[in-house]
């Protein structure tokens, strides 16, 4: 069966970060950004609060006590582009702290200029 799923792309160690995760937290991931792949939203996935129409959704899962996020824009053409995979140091409200939001700007941005350089010429 032939799909026409868009590629994924990895920025900084977003996958790195992924891979380290407990396999039930991976296999959620997985299938949440297969969903965004093929023009779908998954369940966990939400809206990352601050980036409003700018395409930048997080995979909330919980696991074991721990919260994990892995974070992915829908926003340029014809790619998905994973962001960031962390899991939440703190214990109290569900904000994402601001070093976190600083570093999925950064590589947003990055995204942002590959994709430019690479697909808008």
């Amino acid at each position: 069966m032939k799909t026409n799923a868009k590629p994924l792309i990895w920025i900084g160690n977003s996958k790195e970060s992924l891979i380290k995760f407990p396999a039930e937290v991976k296999d959620v991931a997985g299938f949440a950004l297969y969903c965004a792949q093929i023009g779908g939203k998954h369940l966990a996935a939400k809206p990352l609060k601050g980036f409003r129409g700018a395409g930048v959704l997080e995979i909330v899962d919980n696991y074991s006590g721990d919260t994990y996020r892995i974070v992915y824009t829908t926003k340029l053409e014809g790619i998905i582009y994973v962001l960031h995979a962390f899991k939440k140091k703190s214990k109290s409200g569900s904000e994402t702290p601001k070093q976190e939001i600083d570093l999925i700007n950064s590589r947003l941005k990055t995204a942002m200029e590959y994709h430019d350089s690479q697909f808008n010429k």
